[in-house]
C-alpha cells in the first residue's frame, strides 16, 4: 500500500501524488474498500479516485535518482524492438507503454528515435504512429525521470541524451 504524499505511476494518468487514503467517494455505505485520492502531478486540477486493491490499473513507486541514473547507463546497451509488420508493431508499442515499466518505455524511445532517424536520413517521413509512440512513451519516461532527478521535465531529454554521449564516450 502507498503512503500519503508518495509519488506513483498510476496507469494512464502518469505520475501522480497520493493525496489521501479513504472510503470509497461513491459508495458512502462501502465501509470496507479503501480508495487512493491522486492527484497527477502534470495535470493540474485533475483528481484520480482508484481502489487500493486496484488490480487492473498499474500502480507502482516512480523510480529514485539512483534508478534513473543506472537506467540512462543502460540505454546504449539496450536492445530497441523491432517487427517488420506495421500491426504487429504497434501492438508491442501498446503494449510496451500499457506496462508503464521505465525499462520498457526506455526502449520503445530508443527504437523509434532511432527508426525516425533512418527514416529521415533515407529522405522518408516518420510515420504519425511512430510519432505518437514515441510521444507517449516520452511523457510517461521523461515525467517520471524529471521528479527522480529534480530537472525540470522539458530538460531531461536533453540531459538524457547528454549522458548517453557520455556513457558511449567511456566504452
Amino acid at each position: 500500500m502507498f503512503e500519503k504524499d508518495e509519488l506513483i505511476m498510476c496507469g494512464g494518468h502518469g505520475v501522480c501524488r497520493v493525496v489521501n487514503i479513504t472510503g470509497n467517494p461513491i459508495d458512502r455505505l462501502d465501509k470496507v474498500r479503501k480508495y487512493y485520492v491522486l492527484e497527477p502531478v502534470f495535470e493540474k486540477g485533475s483528481t484520480v479516485y482508484t481502489p487500493v486493491d486496484n488490480s487492473k490499473v498499474v500502480m507502482r513507486k516512480i523510480m529514485n535518482k539512483k534508478e534513473a541514473n543506472d537506467l540512462i547507463r543502460q540505454v546504449s546497451n539496450m536492445e530497441i524492438v523491432w517487427i517488420q509488420e506495421e500491426k504487429g508493431r504497434e501492438q508491442m508499442y501498446k503494449d510496451a507503454i500499457r506496462t508503464y515499466d521505465s525499462h520498457s518505455l526506455a526502449r520503445i524511445v530508443k527504437t523509434l528515435y532511432l527508426r525516425r532517424q533512418s527514416r529521415l536520413d533515407e529522405g522518408k517521413k516518420v510515420l504519425s504512429s511512430d510519432e505518437q509512440y514515441l510521444h507517449k512513451a516520452e511523457e510517461l519516461l521523461y515525467s517520471e525521470m524529471s521528479l527522480a532527478l529534480s530537472l525540470p521535465k522539458e530538460t531531461v531529454e536533453a540531459y538524457v541524451k547528454k549522458e548517453v554521449n557520455r556513457e558511449k564516450s567511456r566504452t
